[in-house]
């Protein structure tokens, strides 16, 4: 496993960061598993060398903030040998203020999560989406109480419009350093603005969704069938992804994967992990197999002619998986 700085802090981070969202059985992710179930993944993640995991406070009813928190204090010696993320906004508390990102939720919401996780302090606190019905300078001030009380080490941002980070750190006082962002090979849209802020800026991408909710790994297929269970319920995917405009691509990657003999994963992860500004996809494993070809993709260097077949078949979409004012957050 490959180690990098977190943009331009001197945070370390493994190469791949592994997402906890799988692991939690709640009857909103009818395809998350067990505690039991996933533990031998967590286990051959550690072994791997994975040293960066990321959760939410809103995935499976908090079940995945307490799964993570045991898992990884069951297979790391130490807390300082591993770097957890987790994210603040969604609905997870009743009432008018049990979402969002003002004061009162946030600071709520971090000893809750503290308490899932059964840690002291996280790593990397991020907001899950914008909230337009905050204003930006409470959000960042009660971050910064949350870095300045020793509960959060960095804080970080997910999928919003570029002009959007940047007023956010226009008002911070601790500002954020990475971005958790929708970006993979049938989503690029990223690469317009808000790349080249983080790049400029020297703010870190991790972006969520790297196989496209499993499309580019072969979860779906031409004709519409479906063919993992994940796929079966993930209406999710349906909002994000247009087959007339992504097909082409998919089947690009088929051909590279092919000549090289390897699982499409494994060259959409590369093609991913090696763009400009990436620090670590986040990637999602339910099977030991998903997370080896995430190892593999690690290793795997695409040619120029590569890259261009890969690339060549892309077409613009509309914007997806962010918070605008008339569209409540959710994921």
């Amino acid at each position: 496993m490959d180690y990098v700085n977190l943009g331009a802090t001197g945070l370390r981070v493994s190469r791949l960061c592994l997402g906890m969202m799988s692991y939690g059985t709640h009857e909103t992710r009818p395809w998350a598993l067990s505690e039991a179930d996933a533990d031998p993944i967590v286990k051959a993640a550690v072994e791997a060398g994975i040293t960066f995991f990321d959760t939410a406070d809103v995935y499976n009813g908090g079940l995945s903030e307490e799964i993570t928190g045991r898992l990884l204090k069951r297979y790391f010696g130490m807390r300082e040998e591993y770097v957890l993320a987790t994210k603040v906004c969604m609905p997870t508390m009743p009432g008018q203020n049990g979402r969002g990102l003002s004061r009162k939720h946030i600071l709520a919401s971090i000893d809750a999560s503290l308490r899932r996780l059964g840690h002291d302090y996280v790593d990397l606190y991020q907001i899950h989406r914008w909230d337009p019905h905050t204003p930006i300078e409470e959000t960042m001030d009660a971050l910064h109480d949350c870095v300045r009380a020793g509960k959060v080490r960095y804080l970080g941002a997910s999928s919003m419009f570029a002009w959007q980070f940047a007023k956010a750190q226009r008002a911070a006082v601790t500002p954020f350093v990475a971005m958790q962002n929708h970006y993979n090979l049938i989503y690029r849209e990223e690469e317009r603005e808000m790349i080249p802020q983080c790049l400029d800026q020297g703010v870190g991408v991790i972006p969520w969704s790297p196989l496209a909710r499993g499309l580019l790994a072969g979860n779906r297929g031409r004709d519409g069938e479906r063919h993992t269970a994940r796929a079966e319920t993930d209406a999710f995917a349906d909002r994000l992804y247009v087959p007339e405009l992504d097909w082409p691509v998919i089947d690009a990657l088929g051909e590279v994967a092919a000549a090289r003999g390897v699982p499409a994963a494994q060259v959409a992860l590369a093609w991913l992990a090696h763009r400009p500004g990436v620090t670590a996809p986040i990637i999602g494993a339910t099977k030991l197999a998903h997370l080896e070809d995430a190892v593999a993709a690690v290793a795997l260097s695409l040619s120029d002619e590569e890259i261009a077949t890969l690339e060549a078949p892309y077409r613009p979409h509309a914007v997806a998986g962010l918070v605008t004012p008339s569209t409540p957050p959710g994921r």
